[in-house]
C-alpha cells in the first residue's frame, strides 16, 4: 500500500478533494441513481417529511457509524455496538421503571457505555486480544445483560416530553437525534481529517509497528476510540428509546450489519489506513435511500436485510478489485517504460 492511498502524507484538503474524484465520486453517482429511481417509483419520496423520516428511522445507526469509521480506519472493529445500544436502552428503561429521574438515568447510562468501551479497550490494548474476538464476545455479553434487565417484557410509559424529543421536530423540521448526528459529523470530520489525532489513527491503521517505533501512543489512541464507541452507542440507545417510546431486550438487534456495511461501502478499508468520513456519509445516504425505497415499494424487511448483506460483500470486494486493477496497470506501465 503506498502513501498516496493511505492519505498520511497528504493535507486534509488534498485528501478530501482526491477521494471525491475517486471512490467517493463513484458513490455519489450511485446515490444519484438511487434517488432518481426512488423518486420515479413514489411521488412521496422527495417530500420533506419522507426525507426526514428516511434519516429518522435509521438515525441511531448512522450516529454509531461515525465512530465505527474511525475504528476501522484504525484497523480494528467493534461488533458490540448494537448490543451496547440495546443494553443502554434497557438500562435506561430499568432505571426509569425503578423511579430513577431521567435527568440522572441518562448520565448513568452514558457511563455504562463508557465502561463497556473501557472493558473492550482493556482486553484489546492491555491483554493484546484481537478486537474481532473481544467485541464478538461482548456482542453476546451486552445483549445477555440487556435481557437480564428487562427479561421478556417491554418497558413503556416514558414521559410525553421524553418521547417528544425522539419523535417530534426540535428545530425546524429536524428532531433532536438528527441535530446530534450533524454535530457529531462535523466533530469527527475535524478530528479525523484536520488534527494530529486523526493522522495517528491513519498511521496506526496503515502500519502499527511503524507507529510504535515513531513514538505514537498506540494503545492510548485505540482505547480512546473504543471508549468513544461505547459512549456513543449508549447515547444512540437512549435516542432509540425516545424515538420508539419503549424498550425490549432485542433493541437494535442486527444493527451492526447496516453500520459496518455503511462504513465499508464508503471506501474504508477493512485492513485499515484508508478511507474518509466523506465516503462513509455517501454510503450512509445510499443505504438509507435503498431501505426507504424498498419500504415504499412494500419489500419485506427480510429481503431488505438480504440486499444490505449483498452490499456488505460488495463493499469489501469492489475496493480490493479496484486496487488490484490499479496495481496491474501500474506494473504494465512500469514494464513498458
Amino acid at each position: 500500500m503506498n502513501i498516496a492511498e493511505t492519505g498520511v502524507a497528504k493535507s486534509p484538503l488534498q485528501k478530501a478533494v482526491g477521494h471525491l474524484t475517486d471512490w467517493e465520486g463513484f458513490l455519489l453517482a450511485v446515490l444519484l441513481v438511487t434517488i432518481i429511481a426512488n423518486a420515479s417509483m413514489s411521488d412521496v419520496f422527495l417530500t420533506v417529511n419522507n426525507q426526514i423520516n428516511l434519516f429518522q428511522l435509521s438515525i441511531e445507526k448512522i450516529i454509531v457509524a461515525l465512530i465505527m469509521t474511525l475504528i476501522i480506519i484504525n484497523a480494528e472493529i467493534d461488533l458490540s455496538v448494537a448490543s451496547m445500544m440495546g443494553l443502554a436502552a434497557c438500562a435506561f428503561g430499568w432505571l426509569f421503571h425503578h423511579d430513577v429521574p431521567i435527568g440522572l438515568a441518562v448520565p448513568i447510562v452514558i457511563l455504562i457505555g463508557a465502561l463497556g468501551g473501557s472493558f473492550n479497550a482493556f482486553f484489546i490494548t492491555v491483554m493484546g486480544l484481537p478486537s474481532l474476538v473481544v467485541t464478538l464476545a461482548m456482542l453476546i455479553g451486552f445483549r445477555g445483560l440487556a435481557r437480564v434487565l428487562v427479561e421478556d417484557r417491554g418497558i413503556t410509559d416514558f414521559p410525553e416530553w421524553f418521547d417528544a424529543l425522539g419523535q417530534q421536530p426540535l428545530i425546524g423540521p429536524f428532531p433532536l437525534a438528527l441535530l446530534i448526528f450533524f454535530a457529531l459529523l462535523v466533530f469527527f470530520i475535524v478530528v479525523l481529517h484536520f488534527t494530529g489525532f486523526g493522522r495517528y489513527v491513519y498511521m496506526i491503521g496503515n502500519n502499527k509497528e511503524m507507529a510504535v517505533y515513531s513514538g505514537v501512543a498506540v494503545n492510548r489512541i485505540k482505547a480512546t476510540l473504543f471508549i468513544a464507541s461505547g459512549t456513543i452507542s449508549a447515547l444512540a440507545g437512549i435516542l432509540f428509546a425516545a424515538r420508539v417510546g419503549a424498550v425490549r431486550g432485542d433493541v437494535a438487534l442486527g444493527f451492526e450489519l447496516d453500520i459496518i456495511t455503511m462504513v465499508l461501502l464508503g471506501g474504508i478499508s477493512i485492513f485499515g489506513g484508508r478511507g474518509t468520513l466523506f465516503g462513509a456519509v455517501f454510503a450512509m445516504l445510499i443505504v438509507l435511500n435503498l431501505r426507504n425505497g424498498m419500504a415504499l415499494a412494500n419489500i419485506t424487511h427480510h429481503l431488505q436485510t438480504g440486499v444490505i448483506g449483498v452490499l456488505l460483500i460488495l463493499s469489501v470486494l469492489l475496493p480490493n478489485m479496484r486496487g488490484m486493477i490499479r496495481q496491474f496497470r501500474e506494473s504494465r506501465a512500469s514494464a513498458k517504460s
